[in-house]
C-alpha cells in the first residue's frame, strides 16, 4: 500500500515566487488528505496532477490567513467536479465560522456536502478522523491563537507469514494461508485448529506521519510524534532570531531538530520558512537542524516524499 506526502507550499506569512504558503497533501492508496490550505494550494495541486475531487478531508491547524486563504478558492471548484462523498473540514474553533462566512459572502455554488467538524477542546490530544486501518489525531500546540498539529497513524500489521511453519502444521497451501495472514484461526480437516500466532512473526508497526507547524517547542509534542516515519515541522527562523520566534510563538530550525531527536523520528522535513530567507539562505536553517538531527531536510514546493513500510 503506497503512501506519499506532497509539499504544496513551504512558506510562512506571505507567498513568494516559487514558494507558496504552507500546505501538505498525504496520499494513502486512494485516499487524499490535505493539511492546511495556504495561498497557492490550487496551483501546486494542478502542477502535481493531484485530483481535487478525491480529497477526503482537509485538516486545518489554525485560522491565521497564511494557512486558510487557499481554502475558499478550492471550495469554489466544487461546481466543476463530480463527487458524491462529503468533504470533511476539521480544525479548531472558528473554522466553521470561516467556512460558512466565505460560502455566504462569495455566494458559492456547492453541489455536495461539506461537513465542518470543530475540535471542541483543542487543548487535549484526540482522534478526529478514522478510516480503514488508520486514525488521525489532533495534538495541542502553542501559538498566538488556538492551533493544533496532526498525526496520521496506521494500525499495526500482522507479522511475516511463514509458509514452512504452516506446511509443517498441516495447513494446505490455498485459502487457509490467506486466512491466517489476515489473523483468522483456521480449522483443519482433522479438527485441529491453527492459530495465526503459530505461523506469523512479531506484529509490525504501521506508518506514522506527523504535521506540526506554528508553535513553540513543547515537551508534550514529543510523545505524540514519537517514532514518526516522517515529521513535517516548522523551522521558521534560525537561532539568531530565537527571541523573535519565541515572541511570535514559532519554532526555530534547531527546535525542530531537537523535537525530531527527542521523538526518535526517522526524518524531519522543515517547513513554514520566514520570507526573510531567500532560497539560498535556507541552508542556514538546514545546518542548524542537522547539527542536532542529521536526518533533517528542507522541504520545497511540489516535493514528493515516499513513506515506505519499515519491515
Amino acid at each position: 500500500m503506497n503512501m506519499e506526502a506532497f509539499i504544496l507550499g513551504c512558506g510562512g506569512m506571505m507567498p513568494l515566487p516559487g514558494r507558496h504558503l504552507t500546505s501538505m497533501l498525504l496520499r494513502r492508496e486512494g485516499d487524499l488528505f490535505l493539511f492546511d490550505a495556504g495561498e497557492g494550494t490550487q496551483v501546486s495541486l494542478r502542477a502535481l496532477n493531484l485530483k481535487w475531487k478525491k480529497i477526503n478531508a482537509i485538516f486545518i491547524s489554525h485560522t491565521h490567513a497564511d494557512h486558510v486563504t487557499g481554502l475558499p478558492g478550492m471550495l469554489m471548484l466544487s461546481s466543476q467536479v463530480d463527487r458524491s462523498e462529503p468533504l470533511y473540514i476539521i480544525g479548531p474553533p472558528r473554522v466553521k465560522e470561516y467556512v460558512d462566512t466565505a460560502r455566504r459572502v462569495l455566494d458559492m455554488y456547492i453541489n455536495y456536502d461539506i461537513v465542518v467538524q470543530e475540535i471542541k477542546d483543542p487543548t487535549v490530544a484526540q482522534t478526529v478522523y478514522e478510516g480503514d486501518g488508520f486514525k488521525v489525531r489532533a495534538i495541542p500546540l502553542r501559538h498566538t491563537k488556538v492551533c493544533v498539529g496532526y498525526v496520521l497513524q496506521e494500525d499495526s500489521r500482522p507479522g511475516v507469514f511463514s509458509p514452512e511453519t504452516a506446511t509443517a502444521l498441516g495447513v494446505p497451501r490455498g485459502p487457509q494461508w490467506g486466512q491466517l495472514q489476515r489473523g483468522e484461526t483456521v480449522e483443519l480437516e482433522s479438527g485441529v485448529q491453527v492459530q495465526p500466532e503459530q505461523v506469523l512473526g512479531a506484529t509490525r508497526p504501521g506508518r506514522k506521519v506527523s504535521y506540526v507547524t506554528d508553535s513553540l517547542y513543547l515537551p508534550s509534542i514529543v510523545p505524540e510524534v514519537k517514532d514518526s516515519d516522517l515529521l513535517i515541522c516548522e523551522g521558521m527562523f534560525h537561532d539568531e532570531f530565537r527571541e523573535s520566534a519565541h515572541e511570535k510563538r514559532h519554532m526555530t530550525a534547531s527546535d525542530a531538530g531537537r523535537l525530531a531527536a527527542e521523538a526518535g523520528v526517522r526524518r524531519v522535513g522543515l517547513i513554514h520558512y520566514s520570507p526573510r530567507y531567500t532560497d539560498r539562505q535556507l541552508k542556514i536553517l538546514l545546518k542548524e537542524a542537522q547539527n542536532i538531527f542529521p536526518a533533517s531536510f528542507l522541504t520545497r514546493d511540489r516535493m514528493v516524499l515516499t513513506i515506505p513500510y519499515i519491515e
